[in-house]
C-alpha cells in the first residue's frame, strides 16, 4: 500500500510538473511570436521581452529536470510496487497452498472422528450403562482419558508405576471386575502387557 501511494503520488507530482513545463513553454513561444513579429518597435520593450524570453528558457530548464527527477523517482516507485507485488503473489500461493492442505486435513479429521464415533456408539451399546456413566464422568474429569491400559505394571493415563499391593490385588481381581488406578483413578484396562 505504501509503495502503490508513493507511485501515484509521484504520478501526480510528475503530471503537475509537466503541466507546469508546458505553461512556461507556451509563454516563451507567444513572447518569441511576439518579437518575431515586429509588433513590438520599443528599445526598451523589446529589451524586457528578450529578458523574459530568456528568463522564461532558465524557468523551463529548471522545471524540466524536476520532472526528470520525479520520473527516475517514479520509476523506483514503479518498481518496488511490481517487486512487492510479486512477493504478495508468491505469499497469497503459499497461503492458499497452506488452507487447501489444512481443509483437507480438516476433513480427513472430520471424516475420521466420524466413523469413530459410529465405532463407540456400537461398543458402548455392549457396555453395561453404570460403566459407560463411570467411564463418561471420568473421562470428563480427567481431560478426555477415562480408562488407560495398564502396561508392564504402569498406569498409561497418570504414568505412575503400581505399588505392589495394588498390583496384587488387580492379580487376584476376577477377569470381568472393574479395577481403577489408585493414583489417577481411571479404569485400568489389562492386557497380556500388563505385567501382573
Amino acid at each position: 500500500m505504501a509503495a502503490q501511494t508513493e507511485e501515484s503520488d509521484c504520478a501526480r507530482e510528475q503530471t503537475k510538473a509537466e503541466q507546469d513545463v508546458d505553461q512556461v513553454r507556451q509563454r516563451a513561444a507567444r513572447d518569441q511570436q511576439r518579437l518575431d513579429s515586429g509588433a513590438v518597435t520599443s528599445p526598451k520593450d523589446l529589451e524586457n521581452l528578450q529578458r523574459e524570453i530568456a528568463s522564461l528558457a532558465k524557468r523551463q530548464g529548471d522545471l524540466e529536470d524536476v520532472v526528470l527527477e520525479v520520473m527516475e523517482r517514479r520509476e523506483s516507485a514503479q518498481e518496488r510496487v511490481a517487486e512487492l507485488t510479486e512477493r504478495v503473489g508468491s505469499v497469497q500461493g503459499r497461503l492458499d497452498d497452506a488452507a487447501a492442505r489444512r481443509d483437507s486435513a480438516v476433513g480427513e479429521l472430520d471424516a475420521e472422528a466420524a466413523s469413530v464415533t459410529k465405532e463407540r456408539e456400537v461398543i458402548a451399546a455392549s457396555v453395561p450403562a453404570d460403566l459407560l456413566k463411570l467411564y463418561d464422568k471420568l473421562r470428563e474429569q480427567q481431560g478426555g482419558v477415562g480408562a488407560a491400559k495398564l502396561y508392564q505394571r504402569s498406569c498409561q493415563g497418570c504414568r505412575q508405576e503400581l505399588a505392589i499391593t495394588e498390583l496384587s490385588e488387580i492379580r487376584s481381581a476376577a477377569p470381568d471386575t472393574v479395577v481403577r488406578c489408585e493414583n489417577c483413578r481411571r479404569i485400568l484396562v489389562r492386557t497380556a502387557d500388563s505385567g501382573l
